[in-house]
């Protein structure tokens, strides 16, 4: 079963930002959003864990140089997609 899903306000921002300037990527992001949230509760865990401050993510790399982190939640069936950005970006602590 399908998990529902929503982006936090950063990620909007965001998306908003880079649709005025790379919409090529806008529509691999969207691509990939619905990817993940079509998965269910055991290929969820297909995407990579996060570790140290970022351990409550699971990332997914995005046209090779962009990262997307999202939470997921499968006791509610839920993801919330929080940061997108360039992987130098994202990375530093």
């Amino acid at each position: 079963m399908p998990f529902s899903f929503d982006l936090s306000d950063e990620l909007k921002a965001t998306i908003r930002v880079l649709a005025k300037k790379d919409k090529k990527t806008v529509e691999i992001l969207n691509k990939k959003i619905k990817q993940i949230a079509n998965s269910d509760k055991i290929t969820i865990d297909h995407y990579k864990n996060m570790r140290h401050g970022l351990k409550e993510y699971k990332r997914v790399h995005i046209a090779k140089s962009f990262v997307l982190f999202f939470k997921v939640f499968k006791e509610k069936n839920f993801i919330m997609f929080d940061k997108f950005g360039h992987h130098d970006d994202m990375y530093r602590r």
